[in-house]
């Protein structure tokens, strides 16, 4: 694939719908109920619109910040996503570097196909971990553990999946843990020789970081049944206390989504909030993470660091965020569909063409530093108020 015919983030979706498994294809692009928050998470962005500036002196600029006290080359960070490795072989290892290639974080997710071990061995630098919270604490702290020794620089706790959201379309594919080798999913796969040919060449098919370290969890066939008992509902804000301890290093909230919520994160001592819905895949119905975003800004200030995550497609969409008050935000199914798309290479052209497209609309709007991006860039920067 000539990767230079590649100018957006919907062009690598096309592509991956070609390439990628329907179920795992549909996993990573889909919402639970009606899917209207999964839409507004993308859709919502359009609203927002730029003030043009001209005759500005903008020869010199930067898109270059810091996320969590981090330099990083633009303030992006790639998002947690289960089973990534199934999108294309080795995938978590291919994203982490093409991340820490150009400069810009890597989040392991606790349910990815590559362990810690494997994404720390393949890349021989730092990069965040997200922990879901599972009611075996042992396995937690034996995570953390692993997290520590795997030299990871951030630990990203992800508190809103104790139940999970139904996703209409993982029902009618049968995605399962294992998935259900059915003759549907078994001539689909027929069509899809790119990715047969990757996964034939990899070891990695399973949850790496699960299968081996649980307690009762040997193959696939175990971990089915301790999947769906293990996710933890009586997680609360107490929990927290004892999982920063454990860790001991920079702790980001994923999943807030109300100002009280963001108060309550700020007096946990974390370093970071994400504003997220999970991609609008838990409560359907709940606002875009875009719209969420200036009350939560507005209820902490400057005591914590704010990040956005749900939507972004786009350097535009990361220019918005930073309008609004966002310090970064993370992106996931838009590396996803790179990821499926092109693999290492698919993820590399897809941070370059957002870095350029944030860089030439921040100059369009006369602002010649990332750092000097706020609401005056915006035409109507009051229109998510409401919420």
């Amino acid at each position: 694939m000539d990767l230079t015919k590649i100018t957006c983030t919907e062009d690598f979706r096309r592509v991956a719908q070609r390439r990628v498994p329907r179920m795992f294809y549909d996993y990573a692009d889909s919402g639970s109920w009606t899917q209207s928050t999964y839409r507004a998470n993308e859709s919502d962005f359009q609203h927002l619109k730029f003030r043009q500036r001209v005759a500005v002196d903008i020869e010199h600029r930067s898109v270059a910040s810091t996320m969590i006290g981090s330099p990083v080359s633009m303030p992006v960070a790639l998002a947690p996503t289960g089973l990534t490795g199934m999108q294309h072989a080795d995938g978590e290892m291919l994203a982490a570097l093409a991340a820490r290639d150009f400069g810009v974080p890597f989040t392991l997710s606790t349910m990815s196909v590559c362990s810690l071990e494997d994404v720390a061995q393949a890349t021989q630098a730092p990069f965040w971990f997200q922990l879901y919270v599972m009611r075996d604490r042992d396995f937690i702290r034996n995570l953390i553990a692993r997290s520590k020794a795997a030299g990871c620089s951030a630990l990203v706790l992800t508190l809103d999946l104790q139940v999970l959201g139904q996703r209409h379309k993982d029902i009618k594919n049968g995605l399962s843990t294992p998935p259900k080798p059915t003759l549907r999913n078994l001539l689909n796969l027929a069509t899809k020789p790119y990715w047969c040919r990757q996964m034939l060449g990899t070891h990695r098919r399973s949850f790496g970081n699960i299968v081996g370290h649980a307690k009762g969890v040997s193959d696939l066939s175990s971990l089915s049944t301790w999947t769906a008992e293990q996710f933890d509902p009586s997680l609360s804000w107490k929990d927290i206390e004892w999982i920063k301890k454990e860790w001991g290093g920079k702790l980001i909230l994923k999943g807030v989504m109300d100002a009280e919520d963001a108060r309550h994160a700020v007096d946990s001592g974390a370093d970071a909030l994400i504003v997220s819905n999970h991609g609008g895949r838990q409560l359907d119905g709940a606002p875009s993470s875009i719209a969420a975003l200036p009350s939560i800004v507005a209820a902490v200030g400057d005591k914590i660091e704010v990040l956005l995550d749900g939507g972004i497609r786009s350097g535009q969409d990361v220019l918005r965020a930073k309008a609004l008050g966002a310090h970064g935000v993370l992106i996931g199914r838009a590396f996803l569909y790179a990821l499926g798309a092109g693999g290492q290479a698919g993820v590399t052209r897809l941070l370059q063409l957002m870095k350029n497209e944030l860089d030439v609309s921040m100059a369009f709007c006369g602002r010649t530093d990332i750092a000097d991006v706020d609401r005056s860039i915006l035409l109507n920067p009051d229109f998510f108020d409401r919420f």
